[in-house]
């Protein structure tokens, strides 16, 4: 382990971090959620279904609709049939499939109050399940619609971090880097980043996480309209100072970043975060650009296929002051 690294243990850690000293494993995800199981309530209370419906990808959330929507008309379509299809008129029975495919469609028909007509019930029982689907379809669509308009209302910061972070050469100097751009045409002013480092040491055989806020060279721009790299010099009030390849492969580091800035269409601010661990920084390299004049020399081209494009690069040896 580093002389500096070790130095810098010993001088007081920040306690703003939001976590706790003995939490264990990676404190926020790439996602930027946190990396917290919860336990000692039951499932409907530890979820909020809205948040989670929210927060899937486009994919997942139609595919969740889809196979929901086929599953309540599949457990419909089989009380039907058990009731009887003799209870619905305008049925194919020819044979027990066919019955069952227009059980099937009877029952989407009704879950969706389209109601064509051909098949209608017949008796109490299948008229007052006919009756429960239809309110239930009703209130679900309902639901569908809030969760559609949340999902396209909710302001997002819609950006991407590069995968890695580097440790690369900087003013005859080393600096931690990563960098982040907007993949969407969303108008973000007033951005603001704040770095902090988890470093894991082990304190009477125990280990435990001191907390670091990283000084950037710059942690806040008018507008966000290309990438940013974020650079922390490693310098004397670095933790890294001093840290070697070797200690940053073999130290339990976490960078955790959080993000924040203007969207000025919904006048509203949002936040993103990410976090980087000891396997994903690259040490001895340096960012290639991302963004370049289009052939016209009329705008800027930025490139988020590049956002993680690097090359190999020399680092400044370190000297230790001994004065």
């Amino acid at each position: 382990m580093a002389k500096g690294f070790r130095q810098k243990i010993r001088q007081k850690n920040t306690d703003n971090s939001g976590f706790g000293d003995y939490s264990s494993g990676r404190f926020i995800n790439k996602d930027g959620l946190p990396n917290v199981n919860r336990k000692g309530v039951n499932i409907f209370n530890r979820f909020s279904w809205y948040h989670t419906m929210l927060d899937l990808s486009t994919f997942n959330f139609l595919s969740y609709l889809v196979i929901a929507y086929i599953l309540v008309n599949l457990f419909f379509a089989l009380i039907y049939y058990l009731i009887g299809v003799e209870h619905l008129t305008g049925i194919d029975k020819s044979d027990p499939v066919n019955e069952f495919i227009d059980v099937f469609f009877f029952s989407s028909q009704t879950f969706t109050t389209v109601g064509y007509g051909r098949i209608a019930p017949v008796g109490f029982m299948a008229s007052l399940v006919a009756t429960f689907e239809a309110f239930l379809g009703l209130l679900t669509f309902a639901i569908a619609t809030g969760l559609f308009y949340g999902r396209f209302s909710r302001p997002r910061a819609y950006l991407k971090f590069s995968d890695i972070a580097l440790i690369a050469p900087f003013k005859d100097k080393t600096a931690l880097m990563f960098r982040l751009a907007p993949y969407k045409n969303n108008a973000l002013t007033d951005a603001d980043v704040i770095v902090s480092a988890a470093i894991e040491v082990i304190e009477n055989s125990v280990p435990r996480s001191n907390f670091y806020t990283l000084k950037t060279q710059l942690n806040k721009i008018n507008t966000l309209a290309l990438n940013w790299t974020i650079v922390h010099l490693i310098d004397e009030n670095s933790p890294f100072f001093g840290f070697s390849e070797e200690d940053f492969k073999n130290t339990d580091i976490e960078i955790i970043v959080h993000l924040r800035a203007f969207d000025e269409v919904f006048s509203n601010t949002v936040v993103q975060r990410t976090s980087y661990v000891s396997k994903e920084i690259v040490y001895g390299a340096k960012f290639i650009p991302m963004y370049y004049p289009d052939k016209q020399n009329l705008s800027t081209v930025l490139d988020l296929d590049k956002i993680n494009h690097y090359q190999q690069a020399d680092l400044p040896v370190f000297q230790e002051d001994n004065k």
